[in-house]
């Protein structure tokens, strides 16, 4: 029974240090750039 504690704690923190190299490293902002298009209206 000891060794499934200790499994699942070890399990826990290393999901923790997981959760927390992938929120300090992992950049999940988009990239911005501009786009323009010409629009023809219908001048009548």
């Amino acid at each position: 029974m000891k060794i499934l504690f200790k499994l699942i704690l070890i399990l826990v923190v290393l999901g923790a240090i997981g959760l927390a190299g992938y929120a300090y490293l992992g950049d999940m902002s988009p990239t911005q750039e501009d786009i323009s298009q010409p629009v023809i209206l219908d001048g009548a």
